[in-house]
């Protein structure tokens, strides 16, 4: 009999043991999916990034239409973050968030798509990717005193063109497949985390959570990585003869393979939503055992009557849910400090959101460096500042703004710092955060010399509007095309807007190597070496305007330590300023305004902005107006910084307010607390008179503590 009871009890810690290993390895494979969940999630982000300004040229279009395209992902985000966040907690977590994978990956492959439909990139009007014939022919020199009809466009072939190229439109492919994305993303983190912190052991889900945005951190390290090496690829790789293209990253026509971003990104996303299908519902209990549970209540309802009083009291439920979720609103609404919270932080978010859109092209524009380069001098020059080995290069940003993450939260939790502590720990991390940004204006490069854009076609004077130079007697009787651009850089230092208007005469080599002859226009410059010839594309930046461009990597290095720094601070002091029982609304109301007004309207008005700085638009064959081939690059820097600039010191001015509000707040809740006690110890004083032998309960006492 008793060898019979250790034979169970044996039995019994068995399978009690199994549980917990089937329990631990559901949990931790879960933690492993999530991990590569985030990682896509991060890779898809900074891909679009680095890719808008591909995807501005190849289909086109404006920067303010480029920057609607990349708000499109919080469209998408905000049409379905209520219902996941409402329904999510109910239905199958894991499922839920592999779906939003599998839709995460199809619309970045969607977003690819429009590439193997458009045909190819034509990047001059005069070229002619088909043709087999020598690219010098196409590109038009000074022809005086005759009339140019070789690289005019007959009616007829333009309307037929202007049909053809109506395939522009498909960038709204792009737009929908961004906007899918977005959708996707929404339930990898709200039932990531709420998953998460229901099974992990007590007081680990933070430790988890770290975890997880360090390896989080990996998406952003490879898409740097890809982002720059696709943008060196030529965008109709493996379709056309690389020989015959005749421009190079450095051109502002220049497209890279941005698509291939998007097929790596869209790949990884779906693989990373395969192990979601196969994990339970539940960690704690095998598949069998949760139908068995789901199907008891059906089983114990089967009463008419039972049915009609559960329905009833659940209608009750429902109405006073939605009673207490309004009355909860109209309490975050009408709390003056949420609600400066909310502004200020849109404000400095939408000025980080913009900012970083359009850095890559800000950085091309000012310094001359195309975004393939940005990514490696960005390391190279961490590399001779830190003497940190070839082989750590390009993971060295993101720790510095991880380690001021990390930092920001040590310090609170060091120093212990009340909500006004932590209000100005934010205000002084955004202070020096703006300080470092307000030296970039001490860092712009000279405007670019472009002949008939900022100086005369003689290169001898400055214009003080790029609109309707005259041209000049060495080139108003070359029939040139001044719609035209194919940048020529003369030896004088002058960038041409094309061989014509330079009147260049004749021109010697093929594709990327040709070099003009007797370009008359080089010679009114005051030339003495009496060799006037210039050389496909854009005069490069100089030596000092490089090494300006390294400032400006080591100031941003610094600008994004501080913003990093107070990054801890914004959801601490959120949760500090409304009641317990509202953070999660307060959390997500802030979510949707910050994704509403700051992702979605900051890159369409920073793009907007962006716009009216553009010396020089393409044209396609509808005569209608495409994409920027050329900004004024000192305007481009006092707009871009500017309107940032501006975000920043309203939110610093709103601050200000915040700390102040709070201060009276707590005064008076501590004048209120003193009259309290005061009175209470009045009242003590004077029962203790009336009977004494007042002996005070354990409640009287716990009151009179409190």
């Amino acid at each position: 009999m008793g060898q019979h009871q250790h034979l169970n009890k044996t039995a019994e810690s068995a399978s009690s043991e199994k549980k917990k290993t089937r329990r631990c390895n559901g949990f931790k494979m879960f933690l492993a999916a999530l991990s590569f969940s985030y990682i896509a999630r991060a890779l898809g982000g900074i891909i679009m990034k680095m890719s808008i300004t591909q995807i501005e040229r190849r289909f086109d279009i404006s920067s303010s239409l480029a920057g609607l395209i990349d708000g499109s992902f919080e469209i998408g985000n905000l049409l379905v973050i209520v219902f996941v966040s409402y329904f999510g907690s109910k239905l199958h977590r894991p499922k839920l968030i592999g779906i939003g994978c599998f839709l995460m990956g199809t619309g970045s492959i969607l977003m690819a798509l429009p590439h193997f439909f458009m045909g190819y990139y034509r990047y001059s009007k005069e070229i002619n990717i088909d043709s087999s014939e020598n690219s010098t022919s196409t590109l038009s020199t000074c022809l005086i005193n005759q009339i140019v009809s070789l690289n005019r466009t007959s009616p007829e072939i333009v309307g037929k063109g202007c049909v053809k190229e109506s395939g522009s439109y498909m960038w709204m492919y792009v737009f929908m497949g961004n906007m899918l994305r977005g959708i996707g993303e929404t339930p990898i983190v709200p039932l990531g985390l709420s998953y998460m912190d229901d099974f992990a052991k007590e007081g680990h889900s933070s430790l988890y959570l770290g975890i997880l945005n360090a390896i989080a951190m990996i998406g952003p390290i490879i898409g740097f990585t890809l982002g720059s090496l696709f943008s060196k690829m030529y965008v109709d790789i493996g379709s056309v003869d690389l020989s015959t293209v005749r421009i190079t990253p450095n051109d502002s026509r220049w497209v890279g393979a941005w698509w291939l971003n998007f097929l790596v990104s869209g790949l990884f996303s779906i693989i990373s939503s395969i192990p979601f299908f196969f994990l339970p519902q539940t960690p704690n209990k095998p598949q069998k055992e949760r139908k068995a549970s789901l199907s008891l209540p059906v089983l114990e309802t089967n009463d008419g009557k039972s049915q009609t009083a559960n329905l009833t009291s659940r209608g009750k439920k429902i109405t006073k849910n939605v009673t207490g979720f309004f009355r909860s609103f109209k309490s975050i609404l009408t709390n003056p400090l949420y609600v400066v919270f909310v502004l200020l932080t849109l404000l400095q978010i939408s000025s980080y959101i913009g900012g970083f859109t359009y850095v890559f092209k800000y950085v091309e524009q000012e310094y001359g460096q195309p975004s393939s380069k940005t990514n490696v001098l960005l390391d190279e020059f961490l590399k001779k500042m830190l003497q940190i080995n070839g082989k750590f290069r390009g993971i060295v940003t993101l720790p510095i703004f991880a380690s001021g993450m990390f930092l920001g939260g040590y310090i609170i939790k060091k120093f212990k710092l009340n909500p006004i502590g932590i209000a100005k720990f934010s205000f002084f991390t955004a202070v020096m955060s703006l300080f470092f940004y307000l030296l970039y204006f001490f860092i712009l490069c000279e405007n670019k010399s472009v002949a008939g854009l900022t100086m005369t076609y003689d290169g001898n004077n400055p214009v003080t509007s790029h609109r309707d130079v005259p041209l000049s007697y060495c080139n108003s009787d070359c029939n040139c095309d001044e719609s035209q651009w194919e940048p020529v850089c003369g030896n004088n230092g002058i960038t041409y807007i094309s061989p014509c208007l330079a009147g260049c005469k004749s021109s010697s080599g093929n594709k990327k190597s040709i070099v003009f002859h007797n370009c008359s226009c080089l010679e009114v410059t005051g030339l003495q070496n009496r060799n006037y010839s210039a050389h496909l594309g854009e005069c490069p930046r100089s030596d000092a305007c490089l090494t300006k461009f390294y400032f400006f990597v080591a100031i941003q290095v610094l600008n994004l330590f501080f913003s990093a720094l107070g990054g801890t601070s914004y959801f601490m002091l959120m949760v500090k300023i409304v009641q317990p029982e509202l953070k999660s609304l307060a959390l997500g109301f802030h979510s949707m305004v910050i994704r509403a007004l700051g992702g979605i309207l900051a890159p369409i008005y920073f793009g907007a902005l962006i716009d009216t700085t553009c010396m020089k638009w393409s044209t396609n064959n509808c005569g209608t107006r495409g994409s920027c081939r050329i900004y004024n690059s000192t305007l481009f820097s006092k707009v871009y910084l500017g309107l940032s600039s501006v975000l920043r010191v309203s939110s610093l001015v709103l601050y200000i307010i915040l700390i102040y509000a709070m201060k009276k707040k707590f005064q008076e809740k501590d004048a209120n607390a003193s009259e309290n006690g005061s009175v209470m110890d009045e009242a003590n004083l004077e029962s203790l008179n009336n009977n004494k032998h007042f002996v005070p309960s354990a409640g009287a006492d716990s009151e009179t503590h409190y």
